[in-house]
């Protein structure tokens, strides 16, 4: 078997990095990502049931979409390519509701962890912990 010379992209590496695309991509303003033309797939949102948003949201889903492409394209195929964008715009509604939650730095987080279940304490044997020794009796 043939080793290509590109390096071999594993799962993991994969979704750390689609994960920091998609919070870098909340970051950046849409209109900073969008150098490339958007005319890859024709918007079938209308047509397939997809989210309705807004026009910063379709754009900003559509900047997510061509980083996708700009990273991975040449690995991915056409159904594939389908996939990632109706990912990237039914991700965008929840991105949205996400950002309009108002937080300020001194709020507290709305949960705090507690355990599931109390554990048992063992409990402390009567007897004294060290035997006395042969020179507590003597000064």
């Amino acid at each position: 078997m043939k080793r290509r010379n590109k390096p071999v992209l594993s799962r993991r590496e994969f979704a750390q990095r689609a994960a920091m695309l998609s919070a870098t991509a909340s970051i950046v303003p849409p209109t900073a990502m969008l150098d490339v033309v958007t005319n890859i797939l024709p918007d079938k949102q209308a047509e397939a049931g997809g989210p309705k948003l807004s026009p910063e949201g379709q754009a900003e889903a559509d900047a997510r979409y061509q980083q996708v492409l700009s990273l991975y394209g040449d690995r991915l195929n056409d159904e594939q390519k389908t996939r990632v964008k109706k990912m990237c715009a039914e991700l965008q509604p929840a991105l949205e509701r996400i950002r309009s939650y108002r937080l300020d730095n001194g709020n507290a987080p709305a949960l705090y962890l507690k355990p599931l279940y109390e554990r048992e304490k063992k409990p402390q044997s009567a007897a004294a912990p060290f035997p006395p020794s042969p020179l507590d009796g003597k000064p």
